[in-house]
């Protein structure tokens, strides 16, 4: 089961549709605080919509939370606009944790300085990124293509 973290994840509609994509992925989806919504927001339900339900999440209230509770750094793949090998070009595994930053800004260096493995997802130079919930979409859609494979 692939891992989806969102750090301080701002938009409910964005979390509601990566929390159904894990649903219909069988992936775990971890929450990071603070938010920029409230977790019952109808926004983050409806888009969610019932399936929000089945879903397998998990709240932490902060990073060290989260950070102590991963039982393998090396299986930690933060995604960036800014680094510079794309998630094509890796090799994921089951249990693997695929860490996404919050839609304003992405994640901070201090973060980034704090695991090795930084993805990107390539793209036009028009564009600055990818919207959030697409942007989980194509890693973990590539993860669990290449989970398959090994199966």
């Amino acid at each position: 089961m692939l891992n989806v973290v969102l750090v301080e994840p701002e938009i409910p509609n964005n979390t509601g549709n990566i929390g159904r994509l894990c649903v219909g992925t069988e992936s775990r989806l971890h929450l990071i605080h603070p938010f920029g919504f409230v977790i019952n927001d109808k926004n983050l339900k409806r888009s969610g919509l019932d399936y929000w339900v089945h879903l397998d999440v998990t709240e932490y209230q902060n990073v060290e939370e989260w950070i102590a509770q991963i039982p393998d750094q090396s299986r930690v793949f933060l995604m960036s606009s800014h680094s510079e090998k794309s998630y094509l070009e890796n090799e994921f595994q089951d249990g693997d944790w695929l860490v996404f930053g919050k839609e304003s800004v992405g994640l901070s260096k201090e973060f980034m300085a704090r695991f090795k493995n930084h993805l990107t997802i390539p793209m036009s130079p028009l564009i600055r990124s990818f919207n959030i919930a697409n942007s989980v979409a194509f890693v973990v859609g590539e993860a669990k293509r290449q989970i398959g494979l090994k199966k």
